[in-house]
């Protein structure tokens, strides 16, 4: 957390969030006390409504979704649609993000990074799609759950088993953990582990480099 959104929690009249019962432990650690709402994609557009309606009473409302910056895959966009229609600033509070703590260590090598997100859960789909987007050449960054982890990773190899990969498990969090190497040595590994837990971050390298010109080197 960083002290700007500490502060704006504190700050704030009310505070939505995707689940209220892990925000309270957050409001709890920090000794906050507000009123909480719940928005979560169930009730997204109901909760805006209300939300909406508070804003335009005067009040000022934080939202805090469950895996932080920047709200990709996570319900948020259909409240600030809502916020922004009904004549209300949106304003941005930075803070832990599994995107960009992934693509700070991954080490890409790269101009381009092509962010997918959670790809379809139906083994067909999800192939279909990996190998669409690893045929592009650029680097790519995928969320995935504790169950198909392994899965992903044995299609990364037999789609393209010389690409690297870095695999971030539980990024921002206390048990985080982040290894990279091939996808068929990644893929030994979780297989191997007893139990697999967290949400993950992969990182698949691209095969495009930088070329630099001598006008890039001079400066």
């Amino acid at each position: 957390m960083t002290y700007r959104a500490v502060e704006t929690l504190k700050n704030v009249d009310y505070v939505a969030a995707e689940d209220t019962r892990h925000t309270l432990q957050l409001l709890n650690h920090f000794e906050i006390k507000k009123p909480l709402i719940s928005c979560r994609t169930q009730n997204e557009k109901f909760a805006a409504e209300k939300i909406v309606k508070l804003l335009d009473e005067g009040n000022s409302v934080a939202y805090a979704s469950d895996a932080g910056t920047p709200g990709i895959s996570d319900p948020g966009a259909v409240l600030v649609d809502c916020v922004r229609e009904g004549g209300h600033d949106v304003v941005p509070i930075p803070g832990a993000s599994a995107f960009a703590t992934l693509i700070s260590v991954a080490g890409s090598g790269g101009k381009t990074l092509i962010f997918e997100g959670f790809l379809s859960p139906k083994p067909g789909k999800r192939r279909s799609r990996l190998r669409e987007l690893m045929s592009t050449g650029d680097a790519i960054i995928i969320y995935e759950s504790p169950f198909r982890i392994t899965k992903l990773l044995s299609d990364i190899a037999d789609i393209d088993s010389t690409r690297r990969v870095v695999v971030g498990r539980e990024l921002t969090k206390l048990h985080e953990e982040i290894i990279s190497g091939s996808a068929e040595e990644l893929r030994d590994d979780f297989t191997n582990r007893p139990s697999i837990k967290g949400e993950f971050a992969i990182f698949i390298s691209g095969t495009k480099r930088i070329q630099l010109s001598e006008e890039d080197t001079d400066n």
